[in-house]
């Protein structure tokens, strides 16, 4: 099951607090385990240190609270600090290598209005070792200017390692792309929770995004409650904003960016996103999505219709699968949660208000 946390205090504090739950085993096997695996593989050779250490360098700069963050988490749990970065990059790393199987997938989507106003929608593709250890976490301390956050995300990683909502309504989810070119900048895992931290709306969060360097690689889909929607694809060269009445993105970057996305390695996440994109692009527009509605769409499987795509992806084991689906709402500050695959129909409604 889903862990339930309130955090409260400086970052370093918060993430600190999640040692909390327990867990300690099965988040070293999610984390620092699979970062002992890559470094028996050779991915951390010559240059992939110094890329490490240049992306630890911006981030001390440009994030001192999400490192302090990601500091308590390691002293929380008894991990190296060290691994929990390198385990954040672990894709990254694989790119700037020509690129692996993903695990991290995800389709997201977002509607400007409907009966239950601004929706943003997101099915968290990722690896089964997350299963039992996801976290619905309440965040407020000094540096959530926003108000309070509740984060969808995992024990032994930073807070919105995969969606959230701020006190402001400011809702947001990201999408994974494996992408031929990194840079050093952002990491996305560190920028979701700073954006929900610091800004109210999609029009600030553009702005902040704008104006920052990228590590490059995933999209994020937001929405506010005024309506304002974003898609935004980020390069480590630069980024491409979209919005409208619905936006959406799967695990390959389009338009101007198109050319960035690494191809497949063999994997059904990356082999099935643009059917899932051209899915969400046939459903979404002209109709009134409210909440149920986002609900059943997420739960979407080939068989489901004549062409369907897979939305909700199932998988064994560790293997890359829906480990969960989230449909936010930023009027009501709350989101609809069901944990693993979405068709269960095992959905429970968290707000950000205890």
């Amino acid at each position: 099951m889903s862990v339930d946390l309130s955090l409260a205090g400086t970052a370093y504090a918060r993430g600190r607090g999640q040692a909390a739950a327990g867990q300690g085993v099965q988040v070293r096997a999610a984390t620092a385990g699979r970062v002992e695996s890559a470094r028996a593989e050779g991915l951390f050779d010559e240059a992939a240190l110094a890329y490490l250490a240049a992306q630890r360098a911006f981030h001390a700069q440009e994030d001192p609270d999400g490192m302090a963050e990601l500091l308590g988490i390691a002293e929380g749990f008894d991990l190296p600090e060290p691994d929990l970065f390198a385990h954040l990059h672990l894709g990254t790393l694989r790119d700037l290598k020509g690129g692996a199987a993903l695990v991290d997938g995800c389709s997201a989507w977002a509607v400007a209005k409907g009966p239950d106003g601004p929706l943003v929608v997101k099915n968290r593709d990722y690896s089964g070792l997350h299963l039992g250890i996801q976290t619905l976490a309440r965040h407020a301390g000094p540096d959530v200017a926003s108000g309070g956050m509740l984060c969808l995300g995992s024990l032994g990683s930073p807070g919105a390692y995969s969606s959230g909502i701020n006190a402001a309504g400011l809702a947001l989810a990201d999408t994974q792309v494996a992408v031929a070119t990194h840079g050093v900048g952002w990491l996305r895992y560190f920028l979701m929770t700073r954006l929900l931290a610091r800004c109210a709306t999609v029009a600030e969060a553009v702005t902040f995004i704008r104006t920052s360097r990228h590590a490059g690689g995933g999209t994020l889909v937001l929405a506010d409650p005024s309506g304002a929607t974003a898609a935004v694809e980020l390069g480590a060269g630069a980024v491409t904003v979209a919005s409208g009445a619905q936006v959406w993105r799967t695990n390959h970057l389009t338009g101007a960016l198109a050319a960035e996305t690494l191809a497949p390695k063999d994997d059904a996440i990356a082999g099935n996103s643009r059917d899932r994109f051209a899915y969400l692009a046939r459903v979404l527009p002209g109709a009134d999505w409210a909440r149920a509605k986002a609900r059943a769409l997420m739960a979407t499987h080939e068989a489901s219709a004549p062409g369907a795509a897979p939305i909700c992806q199932h998988g064994a084991a560790d293997t890359a699968q829906t480990i969960s689906s989230a449909v936010y709402s930023c009027n009501l500050r709350q989101m609809d949660f069901c944990e693993g695959n979405p068709c269960t129909g095992a959905w429970r409604t968290v707000s950000l208000s205890a």
